[in-house]
């Protein structure tokens, strides 16, 4: 095939992609064309049989007819694209009044928002919010708050062990933290007094879960160290968080307790949501009227020698209770365990 020849191929291709009146007719004349056994390419097969002087310009003419007929190609099929375009958005008819499809919006989890409260309230009252290793040393869960090994009260905390990743080590025991109060000690080791820091985490004990206790859960600790601290200045800052988180008719009541950290030591407890006082067979409180809600006292002397302060001198406090149990309170949850099915339909309440 000559020159003058692939010139025509290219005409007639042209015309018959510009006469295309669809895709399919456009993919049909691309096929015929350029396809593996199109006209161009059973052209290309006849530059081997020429003189090595005309291969040149027999490739030049391929290659220019080839380009005529992409180009030809490219231009149809944006035509037809455009065309269909246009068909399709003038056959819609949208209704503009239609409202809009609802949009989900998302929102923080009951015991996110909690700890985000309890760190905001206690924030007024001049508290920093730290935070702190949930795998901890027995050394600091337990050691240096007065509490040795062999000493009945870990009996308390159903602590779960965990085997050390580097080699175990017999006199570094490693757990998950079964209570936040670890951090008190490493905040004292770090920081010389006046101290006032409030510290949100997860937990971990080995115990059954029921309508007010979780195996994991969350707490929050807090902890003041300065000159000349009392039992008042403790209940007055319980009170005034109480207040915020409850209002002024939440009943509270303290009682006399034991932790071998602090001394003295006391509950603080709310009267049940769910019945008043009322029913001797209540699921939240045990009939008892009373939900524990935090434990507290003065820090024990022996914990401030272990970091370094001098009792004579220096005085604390320390307060901790359950994050869980404070979402209950605040919106009346009856059972602990909504708040982790992760069901939306109750979780999207709050």
């Amino acid at each position: 095939m000559a020159g003058e020849d692939l010139k025509e191929l290219a005409n007639r291709a042209v015309a018959e992609i510009g006469a295309a009146a669809d895709e399919a007719a456009l993919e049909a004349a691309r096929v015929k064309y350029l396809g593996r056994k199109g006209a161009l390419s059973e052209a290309t097969k006849g530059i081997a049989k020429l003189p090595a002087a005309e291969k040149p310009r027999y490739g030049a003419a391929l290659n220019e007819a080839k380009g005529r007929i992409e180009a030809a190609l490219d231009e149809r099929g944006a035509a037809l694209r455009a065309k269909a375009l246009d068909r399709d958005l003038g056959a819609e008819r949208e209704d503009m009044t239609l409202p809009p499809r609802r949009v989900r919006v998302g929102r923080l989890h009951p015991i996110s928002q909690t700890v985000r409260e309890v760190s905001r309230i206690f924030g007024s009252l001049g508290f920093e919010t730290v935070e702190g290793p949930e795998i901890e040393w027995d050394y600091y869960a337990f050691e240096a708050l007065n509490i040795p090994a062999g000493h009945p009260a870990r009996e308390k905390w159903q602590t779960l062990w965990i085997s050390n990743p580097l080699g175990d080590d017999p006199s570094r025991p490693l757990l998950g933290r079964p209570h936040t109060s670890p951090m008190q000690v490493r905040v004292m080791e770090k920081r010389k007094p006046p101290i006032r820091v409030v510290i949100p985490g997860r937990c971990y004990r080995y115990e059954a879960t029921d309508a007010i206790r979780e195996s994991i859960f969350f707490q929050y600790e807090g902890l003041a160290i300065d000159e000349k601290l009392t039992m008042a200045d403790l209940k007055g800052t319980l009170y005034a968080f109480a207040r915020q988180v409850f209002g002024s008719d939440r009943k509270i009541r303290f009682r006399i307790d034991y932790f071998p950290f602090t001394e003295p030591s006391a509950e603080i407890a709310f009267d049940c949501f769910a019945c008043e006082g009322r029913d001797p067979e209540c699921h939240v409180c045990g009939g008892d009227g009373w939900i524990e809600a935090a434990g507290c006292g003065m820090v024990h002397p022996d914990v401030l020698r272990r970091v370094g302060y001098d009792p004579s001198r220096y005085q604390g406090f320390a307060f901790g209770g359950g994050i869980e149990r404070l979402a209950m309170l605040r919106t009346g949850a009856p059972d602990i365990r909504l708040f982790y099915q992760n069901d939306l339909r109750y979780l999207e309440q709050f």
